[in-house]
């Protein structure tokens, strides 16, 4: 069973950044990518980012691209940097993973989630 843990959320101020990070534990290998969703109050979950686990090819969602930087450790945990942030990335982050053979942006192509992790960026 794949479990992922997010931790690294908080307030902070616009302009500023956070690390997420994303523990995954169980039989992470057989996944084909990780994600990084986020989900504002009243909003439908939205794709951030995710990363293929074979070669580390990246994906972005326009809104994020240039602040934000998915990466990960050889222990399979991935990690979200998030620069330059704006009030309007005020969200829960959750990580994600499942065994679907292509990046999807459909939070419904995942089979695994974490509990999630609120950031909240004010001005």
């Amino acid at each position: 069973q794949v479990q992922l843990v997010e931790s690294g959320g908080g307030l902070v101020q616009a302009g500023g950044s956070l690390r997420l990070s994303c523990a995954a534990s169980g039989i992470i290998q057989n996944t084909y990518a990780m994600a990084w969703f986020r989900q504002a109050p009243g909003e439908e979950r939205e794709f951030v980012t995710a990363m293929t686990r074979s070669d580390a090819r990246t994906y972005y969602a326009d809104s994020v691209k240039g602040r934000f930087t998915i990466s990960r450790d050889s222990a399979g945990s991935v990690y979200l940097q998030m620069n330059s942030l704006k009030p309007e990335d005020t969200a829960v982050y959750y990580c994600a993973t499942g065994y679907g053979s292509r990046i999807s942006t459909n939070w419904a192509s995942y089979d695994y989630w974490g509990q999630g992790t609120q950031v909240t960026v004010v001005s």
